[in-house]
């Protein structure tokens, strides 16, 4: 995957944020990551079931800390566990910020394709997609520079860096 940072002032693109609840997805979240778990040969357990509810349950992704505020059966140890567990097998991904803290959510595979906002003051990360016909003309540009680097892309993914609205400008 690609990880394009880009740095906005804003332009009046219109962007929605985005919280996927398990329930909203027509796939099963559970079976896909139960054999995405069987393909990196892990087993699926309660607890990494628990993780990805909380995780699929949440408007932005989350610190340890906000997953084992969701998954309350979960002890410290077993999230972090489960959290590298699910990482690898590609049902999680971990996304670093400028703070102390990382940030999960469900892979893209499961939640699908979105972006970030990252405050540089406070580490919050939130979800958002792009209207369709701007994902297509930024996809194409990506491919284009892509070639002419002489790069094969699987991906992308625009981080937009800055301030929310709950933390003063830095």
């Amino acid at each position: 995957m690609w990880c394009w940072t880009t740095h906005t002032t804003g332009t009046g693109t219109d962007v929605s944020q985005r919280g996927i609840g398990v329930s909203q997805r027509d796939t099963d979240v559970h079976e896909v990551a139960r054999e995405q778990m069987a393909r990196s040969g892990r087993r699926y357990t309660a607890n990494c079931r628990a993780v990805v509810d909380a995780l699929g349950g949440a408007p932005q992704p989350l610190t340890v800390v906000e997953v084992l505020e969701r998954a309350t059966s979960v002890v410290q140890s077993s999230a972090y566990r489960s959290l590298a567990l699910l990482e690898r097998a590609g049902v999680v991904q971990r996304i670093v910020t400028t703070d102390d803290f990382a940030r999960y959510e469900l892979s893209q595979e499961i939640s699908g394709h979105h972006h970030h906002m990252v405050c540089t003051e406070c580490g919050n990360v939130a979800d958002f997609e792009l209207p369709e016909a701007f994902e297509d003309e930024l996809d194409a540009v990506l491919r284009e520079m892509a070639r002419r680097g002489r790069f094969a892309p699987a991906d992308h993914q625009l981080d937009v860096i800055g301030t929310c609205q709950d933390c003063p400008p830095g």
